[in-house]
């Protein structure tokens, strides 16, 4: 497909009262068609991996665009100077957790984004960091422990921050986490605890919300059925 096929496609598939209705989402309107991500990903599996349609889907500004370059983007040609552009030019949390989780995570800088972008001070340059943050604890089967001690540390540190696209990104920060393993879950508890006695009213928030999941039976039962899975592979 050319460039302008998909913006074609993504111009075909534009319902404007959809796209008007995200302002109750928290996003903003003027930059978007309303295209659903599951259209979205359909169009990516068309498109393939395609660095250079990425770049310019990028460039457009729309919405859907820049969510569909995070999906066709190749995450071994991404550079750490693109990274840290791309991050600059975020203004909503969709195209945010796009960019951290569907690029940023499986690409080499991904370690270097969660450890450091939760220090920033960007709103979305900060969720970015603790998405990426998420996302790794979901996808990346094979990092120790010890790397996800470490980044709960990363998570405390910086969780003092009042604006709501942030203090819900810490929250899912910690609640991935935490739904790793029994050890993990007890650490991550322990940092939410930690964070509950926090000066922050933005942390207080996000430990509350991430202490109700990983106490929840729900998670437990998973947690067991998952040991009792290692065990049986074992």
């Amino acid at each position: 497909m050319t460039f302008e096929d998909v913006m074609g496609a993504l111009e075909s598939l534009a319902d404007p009262r959809r796209a008007q209705a995200g302002a109750r989402w928290g996003v903003p309107v003027h930059d978007r068609f309303g295209v659903p991500v599951p259209e979205i990903r359909r169009l990516a599996r068309r498109v393939g991996t395609d660095h250079e349609m990425a770049l310019e889907l990028w460039r457009t500004g729309m919405a859907e665009a820049r969510i569909l370059a995070c999906l066709v983007a190749d995450p071994a040609r991404v550079t750490a100077d693109q990274l840290a552009r791309w991050a600059r030019q975020l203004k909503s949390w969709d195209v945010c957790d796009a960019f951290a989780s569907f690029l940023v995570r499986p690409s080499p800088m991904a370690a270097t984004a969660a450890r450091d972008w939760p220090a920033r001070e960007e709103e979305f340059v900060k969720r970015a960091g603790y998405v990426v943050i998420a996302s790794l604890a979901v996808h990346d089967k094979a990092a120790s422990d010890a790397v996800f001690r470490r980044l709960l540390q990363v998570v405390v540190r910086h969780a003092r921050d009042e604006r709501n696209f942030v203090r819900k990104a810490v929250s899912w920060a910690i609640r991935q986490i935490g739904k790793r393993n029994f050890a993990l879950n007890r650490e991550a508890i322990a940092a939410a605890r930690k964070l509950a006695g926090s000066p922050s009213a933005g942390a207080r928030w996000a430990a509350s919300d991430a202490l109700r999941e990983l106490r929840s039976e729900a998670v437990s039962r998973r947690l067991r059925a998952r040991g009792r899975s290692a065990q049986r592979q074992g």
